[in-house]
Formats: structure tokens, sequence, C-alpha cells
């Protein structure tokens, strides 16, 4: 497989932001898109625009949170594309905004709940059969605060940052099966998390956050087409020795398919190459 084309590829989160945006990518780039997320209407209008566009979707209602529904949805893809090549852990949410002795702690949990025990329960599902074929690839999606501290959000950087040491330790335990697993940062891009950081104001998200954030809004950040050739790259064999490593979309991963990496290069730490 040099390219994603007839693969079954699994999104989570695929309704809106990055995932939706990666999902159409996947599909117009040849894949079979398993799309799940939470809002039927939002995964109503992705299938749509997928399949308006020529591509190949199906519709997964699912909460990440809940292992059971996740398991369901893996199952049924399954049965209709006949298996995951691919899993894309996007879902997400930014949690509450603010110093984190004024966050209060429901919101603050259910932040590390969907981020990171959602993109856990999501692994569960997938790898037994990724294991049993002996072939798979499992990409997260982190960002801000994944690999610098980020101050105001903290619940996002805290479980976006234990991903990424998640991912490395995973990629060891399952390297003997022939699964990869990496983190991808897709750098900053305008979505809805940008409308809650201009909402919460200077006061609660910080003078550098607001700017950014007026600056996204402008420009919309990274174009998605920057991501999407990340995204295919690390999904497809073209990438089969690289794993456990956490690559910014601004990184010269283009170099990575036919270098050799060294072990402490693109990792939680970020140490680069000198």
């Amino acid at each position: 497989m040099t390219s994603i084309r007839d693969k079954s590829v699994l999104i989570t989160g695929a309704g809106r932001g990055i995932g939706k945006r990666l999902a159409m990518g996947f599909a117009q780039a040849g894949a079979r898109v398993g799309l799940l997320a939470r809002s039927p209407a939002e995964l109503d209008l992705a299938k749509l625009e997928i399949e308006h566009a020529g591509g190949n979707a199906l519709r997964l209602r699912a909460d990440v949170r809940d292992l059971e529904q996740l398991s369901a949805a893996v199952d049924r893809m399954r049965v209709v594309f006949g298996g995951i090549d691919a899993l894309i852990a996007s879902a997400g949410v930014q949690g509450p905004i603010g110093p984190f002795l004024s966050c209060k702690p429901k919101p603050w949990n259910e932040t590390i709940e969907i981020n990171l025990i959602g993109a856990v329960n999501s692994c569960r599902a997938v790898l037994p059969p990724m294991i049993e074929k002996r072939s798979g690839k499992i990409i997260f999606i982190v960002g801000g605060g994944s690999g610098h501290p980020r101050p105001n959000f903290t619940a996002h950087a805290a479980s976006k940052a234990a991903l990424v040491r998640f991912a490395e330790c995973l990629a060891a335990e399952v390297s003997d099966h022939n699964v990869q697993v990496n983190c991808m940062s897709p750098g900053n891009s305008y979505s809805h998390m940008t409308d809650e950081i201009l909402h919460a104001g200077e006061e609660r998200a910080g003078r550098r956050e607001i700017e950014d954030a007026e600056q996204i809004r402008i420009t919309g950040g990274v174009p998605p087409e920057k991501q999407i050739q990340l995204a295919l790259f690390l999904a497809s064999e073209r990438s089969n020795h690289i794993s456990g490593k956490l690559i910014y979309v601004n990184d010269d991963w283009k170099r990575l398919e036919q270098d050799n990496i060294r072990p402490e290069l693109y990792t939680l730490r970020r140490v680069q190459k000198m």
C-alpha cells in the first residue's frame, strides 16, 4: 500500500473541526471512511458532503467515553467495509479555560475523559483486529499543550501530553505486530475552539492566546491541505518505519520517508535535529 485508496479509516470526532477536514481529505484520496461522533446532525452533514464529492462514508454515532458503543461501531465498520486499516483519534474538547483553581472539577475531569480516555477506548476497540491481521495505523490528533506548557488550559494540555506518552508506550508494545502509533499536531486552524478562546476573553485565556486566536480567525490558520497530507503519510505504508513519534504539521516531515529517525527525535520532549 503506497496510498490510502480503498483502505478503511475510522475517524473519531469526524462531525466537525479537524476530524471532519481529515475525513473529507481521506475520502477524496479514495479511502472508505467511518465517521464517528456524538451529534447525528453533524454526522449526517459530513456524510452528505463526502458522498456529494464522490466519496464513501459510513455514519457511526458513538461517545468515545463509552467502550461498548465504540466496540459496536468498530464491529459495524468491519461488517460494512471488511475491516479497519487505520484509526484517526480526533475526538476532543478544549475544556475549561482559565486559571486551574477557577475551573470547576466536573468539566475539567470530563476533558480528561474525552480527550485521553476516549482515545484509549478507541485503541481498545481497534487494536485486536489490527493485531490479528498484523497491520494497522493509529494516529492521535494532539495540539496545544502536548509539547509545551499552556497556562489557563490545564485540562486540555494535560490530556494531550498524556496522550503523547501513551502513544509512545503503546507503539513499543505493538511494534512486533506491525502496528504503528503516532501523534500528529495539526497546528492552529480556525474551528469552534477558536471562538471559545475569543469568547473567554483575555482575563481567562491570556493575552497571547487571544492574539493567536484573533490572527487565526483572520487568516484561517494552517491550511487543511497540510494537515491532510501529513495524516495521509502517517496512515500509509510509507511511514511503516515511524512509530511512537510526535510530529508537527510544520515539521520537515517529508524527509522522514527516507531518513532513519534517531530514537530521541520527535518525542514528547521534542528534541530536534541539530
